[in-house]
């Protein structure tokens, strides 16, 4: 498990940033349970469970600006 600051990817970031609007809609309206809140822990509770504690160890390079 990682602590600390997370290693910045500006791949990742831009890929986050320019996923399609209309893209996430047709999936939310094509399989049902995409995007709703708790949705990981019925799906993979272990990965969820990671996931978590991975998000309250560790912190963005943009958090420092906050």
């Amino acid at each position: 498990m990682k602590y600390g600051m997370r290693t910045p990817s500006p791949r990742r970031s831009f890929k986050a940033r320019t996923t399609a609007k209309w893209k996430r809609q047709a999936k939310k309206a094509l399989i049902p349970g995409y995007g709703k809140k708790g949705m990981g822990w019925v799906r993979n509770p272990r990965k969820a469970a990671y996931n978590k504690v991975y998000r309250k160890t560790t912190f963005s390079l943009w958090d420092l600006f906050k």
